[in-house]
């Protein structure tokens, strides 16, 4: 083979290269966003269950306490009022409850939910914080574009980085106003650089780099879905929401039960 052939021969090899290179960069930059989108989807639909469930999950330990300790003074036997003690245990205030609700207690000491609970009153249910399908298409956007992946200067990975960390902050919070103005910015900004022509052996180390960032994604995805939150946005993920209620209706069921065992117990 001649030298000319030879040198067109490894042309045409490094330009598929390039392809895969480009194709698995893409491939990468869409597993991020996605998986990127469950992590806000799992962290807010946490922080709703905190809100709308924790006062009922008080409750049930109260009554469990309640329970416990009333058997305890019926029968003085030692080991009941070991569990009784153990039940009391459980409803003390655990550090940095105030900061869980995110303000939700009132000068009472109790939240909206818990008020509710105990005066039968309506409570104006938690703000929505998934974001909006005009928020998601925005963050894709931007995702797209700005991701630091697609950088091959440092420099460069840098400054796409601190961005895209602004993106991501937007986001979980659902704020479209913020996230349009980041797309303005942006697109206003200097162009990203030129490639540089890459030799073979830089695009199989960056195709091995990419292979090892899915890889890590997956685990991240994993530990996402395997959590007991990821589960429950698994079960409806169309409506996540609506488990909320479903619980909160079993959660009422079960108080129900123990408060009439309570009364039992009392007579």
């Amino acid at each position: 083979m001649s030298e000319e052939s030879r040198s067109e021969e490894e042309a045409r090899a490094a330009e598929r290269l390039e392809r895969a290179v480009r194709a698995a960069e893409q491939a990468l930059i869409e597993f991020e966003i996605a998986v990127e989108t469950f992590r806000v989807e799992v962290e807010n639909f946490s922080r709703l269950h905190h809100q709308r469930l924790g006062p009922m999950y008080s409750r049930l330990d109260e009554l469990d306490a309640l329970i416990a300790e009333a058997v305890a003074a019926r029968t003085g036997d030692p080991e009941d009022i070991r569990k009784a003690r153990e039940a009391r245990g459980l409803v003390l205030p655990m550090p940095g409850v105030e900061e869980l609700f995110n303000g939700w207690i009132d000068s009472e000491g109790l939240s909206p939910e818990a008020a509710a609970m105990l005066t039968e009153r309506p409570v104006q249910p938690p703000p929505r914080v998934r974001p909006s399908e005009e928020a998601r298409r925005i963050y894709r956007e931007l995702a797209r574009k700005a991701h630091p992946d697609l950088a091959e200067e440092e420099s460069e990975r840098e400054r796409r980085g601190a961005f895209i960390v602004r993106v991501n902050a937007a986001y979980a919070a659902g704020d479209v106003e913020t996230l349009r103005a980041l797309a303005e910015e942006w697109a206003a900004g200097p162009p990203p650089p030129e490639r540089r022509a890459s030799r073979s052996e830089e695009l199989y180390a960056r195709l091995e780099w990419l292979a090892e960032r899915k890889e890590m994604l997956a685990a991240v995805a994993a530990e996402l879905e395997s959590s007991a939150i990821g589960a429950m946005i698994k079960m409806a993920p169309e409506d996540p929401d609506r488990l909320l209620d479903e619980i909160a209706e079993q959660l009422l069921a079960q108080a129900a039960e123990k408060e009439a065992r309570l009364a039992e117990l009392a007579r």
